[in-house]
């Protein structure tokens, strides 16, 4: 794991990562060797996103492997090279077939990434199919952070190939709130870093900010956010088919997303507001992943909603 994740940072450090995260066989950790993936677990998948988030790098490694690559393998299908994306087909007026015979009709909401795919994977109607995107409407959009969130209208789209997939739509929702959750914890490690860095280098007064205790403290706590989001995280990674770890997870790095950002800012003033700061683009992200798939507010709907369904809520909150 440590020579993965060396090699993750090597690469993601650099200007342009994608075409070497692809052609290390990074963007597929975690998919099935025999379904074209590079192997290895969801750990492996989650230390390369933890990088990528750090990095603060525009790629698609959450929706080609994590998201597209894996439904494709458990619907049993081969996984093709290049950039993947993954959506849920709404109002669907068409029909998708596993045997091939059917199409595709209806809208994809701000599919990240689907102007530059080279094949979308779509979820509808307990079946998943890939579509080529030049055979779709494709109307462009943005989160926050100015990363790619298009809609995609299809209509009546034969796809390449298609098959029964036990996956649905709340699951595949799940699965990108903890990719984002694993992302945010890189993204709030990076911030975190420079603030002490800046903290240790700026003075005022005649010594360093962070001989100050007022900064100390601010230090701290964005130090304790970062940390316990991180270990929520982590834990919903080993348990992604837990539903509770995966919704406390998000909810939980959702809510400190917010605080280390503010806190970040205020150990920089006014410098990390500036576009040529890195600060400025990792909070950014901190704020645009804060909300995708859900933010801390819709999380802990669903977890307070799970508690009072629970025959003992009490046993709920507080079992293993």
């Amino acid at each position: 794991m440590e020579l993965l994740e060396e090699t993750a940072n090597e690469i993601l450090a650099g200007d342009r990562p994608w075409p070497a995260l692809a052609a290390s066989g990074l963007a597929l950790v975690g998919v099935p060797e025999e379904a074209g993936g590079s192997g290895g677990d969801l750990a492996g998948a989650a230390a390369v996103l933890r990088a990528a988030g750090y990095h603060a790098a525009a790629v698609p490694l959450a929706e080609t492997g994590w998201l597209a690559g894996r439904l494709l393998a458990e619907a049993g299908l081969p996984v093709p090279a290049g950039v993947l994306t993954a959506g849920v087909l709404t109002a669907a007026s068409g029909a998708v077939s596993t045997g091939g015979g059917g199409t595709l009709s209806g809208t994809l909401r701000r599919v990240p990434w689907a102007r530059g795919a080279d094949r979308l994977v779509v979820l509808a109607g307990g079946a998943v199919a890939v579509v080529d995107p030049a055979r779709a409407e494709i109307t462009e959009g943005a989160n926050v952070a100015g990363e790619p969130r298009d809609d995609v209208v299809l209509s009546g789209v034969r796809p390449e190939a298609a098959a029964p997939c036990p996956v649905d739509a709340a699951e595949l929702r799940r699965r990108g709130a903890l990719a984002r959750a694993v992302q945010l914890t890189g993204a709030m490690a990076r911030a975190l870093d420079l603030s002490v860095r800046y903290a240790r280098e700026r003075e005022q007064f005649g010594r360093p900010l962070g001989r100050f205790q007022a900064v100390q403290q601010m230090l701290a706590e964005l130090a304790g956010e970062a940390a316990v989001a991180d270990v929520a995280v982590r834990a919903a990674v080993r348990a992604p088919g837990d539903p509770v770890a995966v919704a406390s997870a998000k909810a939980d790095a959702s809510r400190a997303a917010g605080a280390v950002a503010a806190i970040a800012h205020q150990v920089h003033g006014a410098l990390g507001v500036t576009e040529e700061h890195v600060l400025h683009k990792v909070t950014l992200r901190l704020g645009a992943w804060r909300d995708e798939y859900g933010n801390e507010t819709d999380w802990a709907d669903d977890l307070g909603a799970a508690a009072a369904a629970a025959p003992d809520p009490w046993a709920f909150i507080t079992g293993p």
